[in-house]
């Protein structure tokens, strides 16, 4: 099947562009959703986080501490190794069986670092970048997350630049203070773009 990777910087409104998306029926799988969901109460990642970290990172509910290990990660690259080391092959095979399982005219396979990951540019046949302005960015951040500007600040450092999420990038979304109806005719354009793409 047709693999159109979606990706851009946190605050971009990748999830927004996603929606338009599915409502053309197009199965769109999202890495962030299946991240949630293997670090879930009972999610398949949490014994070997717990055997790794410690049940100081795990919430009462059963699930992934993310406030304390989003704190521990930021400041411990080792330790962010570790992290990925054991959710990445997860959610890599996670990922692999939604796209299998997928009915439509092609897959949307969300992914927020895809132009840092590396191999992900090999997995699929195009690259869609949702784009805005890094203020913009940290406004719709702090205003959705409560977040302050330097914990927006340290989000972004740690993500590609905007200039090479453009230069990966093989199809890009302006989404800066853009009205809702004007992304949806951005989408619905690309769509099109992409069922020619996609057919036989």
């Amino acid at each position: 099947m047709f693999v159109v990777g979606l990706t851009g910087g946190i605050g971009s409104g990748k999830s927004t562009v996603a929606d338009l998306f599915a409502a053309h029926g197009v199965p769109i799988v999202d890495t962030d959703v299946i991240a949630h969901r293997v670090t879930a109460p009972h999610g398949i990642a949490m014994p070997q986080i717990v055997a790794e970290f410690g049940n100081a990172f795990v919430a009462a509910d059963g699930s992934l501490d993310r406030a304390r290990m989003r704190a521990l990660v930021f400041s411990d690259d080792a330790a962010r190794k570790r992290l990925e080391n054991i959710t990445h092959p997860l959610i890599r095979a996670e990922t692999e069986r939604e796209q299998r399982e997928a009915k439509g005219p092609y897959v949307i396979v969300v992914v927020p670092l895809l132009v840092e990951s590396g191999n992900w540019k090999n997995r699929v046949n195009r690259v869609l970048a949702v784009d805005c302005s890094v203020e913009t960015q940290i406004s719709r951040v702090m205003s959705r997350n409560g977040f302050s500007r330097e914990q927006v600040l340290a989000i972004i450092a740690r993500q590609a630049s905007r200039e090479a999420r453009l230069a990966a990038a093989d199809d890009v979304i302006v989404n800066d203070n853009t009205p809702l109806a004007t992304l949806a005719a951005r989408v619905d354009a690309q769509h099109l773009a992409y069922l020619g793409l996609a057919a036989p």
